[in-house]
């Protein structure tokens, strides 16, 4: 199997948790690894964390120039048209990341998926189909791309939904986070939902939520 290749950070304990990381449009794995010592996690909870690198392809909105991308962004309006075949190919690499993970000792419900903005496109495609139950599903500045075509997997029916967005986002208008929102619960799940006073970025507020939730999530069993 080839795996989408993939920045790691390990913890200092033997791992019993994992979380995969998605990063945006343009961006790599290394992008947000730089915020595990920000979270400032115990070290008992031993969490792997994964940030994989999106494939360079040539991106319709930026002059078909290649770009790293999980997939195709075909207009500006991203939420209007998308290359849903992009972003299901794209969601399937990440779910071979599960698998890798499961293989590597750590219980599908101690494995959290994150995405940022396309990232989170991704991450909600992968986490909502996948087969069996996860920890929890992490979007940050993104929207639900596949909303309309998703056959989510009964298996995480009750998956830990978060969804984050800043309220002055310009790139993903947070009203494309509020509706991921609205779909979730008429689809019969139950995320939850804050917004923070920033851009199309990660702030200080947030991290320190994303700590506390990560550490009631994944306390040690």
């Amino acid at each position: 199997m080839n795996y989408l290749p993939s920045a790691e950070v390990q913890p200092k304990l033997t791992a019993n948790a994992s979380v995969i990381w998605l990063h945006g449009l343009g961006a790599d794995g290394h992008d947000f690894e730089a915020i595990v010592p920000e979270l400032n996690l115990p070290e008992a909870l031993a969490i792997r964390f994964i940030f994989p690198h999106a494939p360079s392809i040539p991106v319709t909105i930026n002059g078909g120039l290649k770009m790293p991308a999980w997939y195709d962004i075909l207009e500006m309006s991203i939420e209007r048209q998308v290359d849903l075949a992009g972003l299901n190919s794209s969601a399937k690499q990440i779910q071979a990341l599960i698998d890798r993970e499961i293989g590597r000792g750590i219980p599908a419900d101690r494995i959290v998926i994150a995405g940022f903005s396309q990232g989170g496109a991704v991450a909600y495609q992968a986490a909502l189909t996948y087969a069996q139950p996860l920890a929890g599903l992490l979007a940050m500045s993104t929207y639900f791309a596949t909303k309309e075509n998703i056959q989510p997997n009964a298996a995480n029916k009750n998956l830990n939904i978060k969804i984050m967005h800043g309220s002055r986002d310009p790139v993903v208008d947070p009203s494309l986070g509020e509706q991921a929102l609205d779909s979730l619960t008429e689809m019969g799940f139950q995320p939850s939902y804050k917004s923070y006073i920033m851009e199309h970025c990660v702030c200080a507020e947030q991290i320190t939520d994303i700590s506390a939730w990560l550490v009631k999530l994944l306390a040690p069993r």
